[in-house]
């Protein structure tokens, strides 16, 4: 029996119907025992092997799509992703994005930052945020150590008359009962990094400043200002600099100033060796956390975060600077 007769009888017998459900690789067979298995037939067979295997295998286009996580025993939701959607949202997205671009488009006609130029060159205070409004607090972001175990609680909320910014709550230096944490007791306030039209990345540019102006009215617990800037490394996410904020207690406000000069570097809490100056044209995100171990309520309550122009301060960097590659 030559090659086209075998062939022919395995097409034949395919045509019936309990064959092709029990044997349906015969005809692959019967083609590389013919051609002795050759690399061709061998790319084949494994093509047939995995589209059999792939409906048990492969993940359902529900599961790709939708981008949710789904818990051992819970219900699967089959509810189509075009009805999810919500038209008007989407609509009022749209119009709120391009007005940014607009916006964006003009400001680089007028000038640095949407202002002319003149009034960028001698420009002496800017306020970056104030609290007038429950809009105002969407732009910041509270959390503790209540998200790894822990019991400290952190809340905000407006003020008095709607005029300023209150973080209160309990800290608690208790460690979680996991086995592993040994430390705990912290609560934080960070701003949320700025976005331009489409979710485009953007920076503070406080290159033309050389202080931080805060005012605020505490309860005489010490702080920690963490501010942000953006890294070439990924693996330098943690990096942040860090400075002391000291509060009074009682009723009356007090105005900090800080220079820019003074922060240090720090990675995950541990303060670095290699010390350099902060990027001012990069900043990212600014943070008041607190964690003086001290159990029991606290509360800081904040009017504004500005940035200011010193011109008696002459320092670029308080700390001593490494020279790599030092002239001998």
């Amino acid at each position: 029996m030559n090659w086209k007769d075998r062939s022919n009888r395995y097409q034949v017998r395919r045509v019936g119907k309990t064959v092709r459900q029990e044997k349906p690789g015969l005809l692959f067979m019967a083609v590389a025992r013919a051609t002795h298995f050759t690399p061709a037939v061998r790319f084949l067979g494994s093509c047939y092997k995995q589209s059999v295997l792939a409906p048990q295998l492969s993940v359902g286009w529900r599961a790709i799509s939708g981008g949710e996580y789904r818990r051992p025993g819970q219900t699967q939701d089959n509810t189509p992703i075009w009805k999810k959607f919500d038209f008007n949202k989407g609509v009022e997205g749209m119009r709120k994005h391009f007005t940014l671009l607009k916006n964006e488009f003009l400001g680089r006609w007028t000038g640095p930052e949407g202002k002319p130029l003149i009034e960028h060159i001698l420009e002496q205070t800017r306020v970056i945020w104030e609290f007038r409004g429950p809009e105002s607090l969407e732009q910041w972001t509270v959390s503790s150590d209540r998200e790894i175990g822990g019991r400290s609680e952190a809340y905000l909320k407006l003020g008095r008359n709607n005029a300023t910014c209150l973080m209160y709550g309990t800290l608690c230096s208790a460690p979680p009962r996991d086995g592993e944490t040994r430390y705990s007791g912290y609560c934080t306030l960070r701003s949320k990094p700025p976005m331009g039209s489409f979710d485009s990345k953007k920076h503070h540019d406080w290159s033309s400043f050389n202080t931080l102006h805060l005012r605020i009215r505490g309860d005489g617990r010490p702080w920690m200002i963490n501010v942000g800037a953006e890294t070439y490394f990924s693996h330098q996410k943690d990096d942040m600099y860090s400075y002391f904020l000291y509060t009074r207690g009682g009723p009356y406000w007090q105005d900090v100033k800080i220079p820019f000069s003074k922060f240090f570097l720090s990675s995950r809490g541990r303060i670095q060796d290699d010390q350099h100056p902060l990027w001012l044209d990069k900043v990212n995100t600014i943070g008041i956390t607190l964690g003086d171990k001290a159990d029991g309520a606290f509360q800081l309550e904040i009017d504004f975060v500005a940035v200011c122009n010193d011109r008696a301060h002459t320092e670029e960097f308080a700390y001593e600077v490494y020279k790599r590659n030092p002239e001998v």
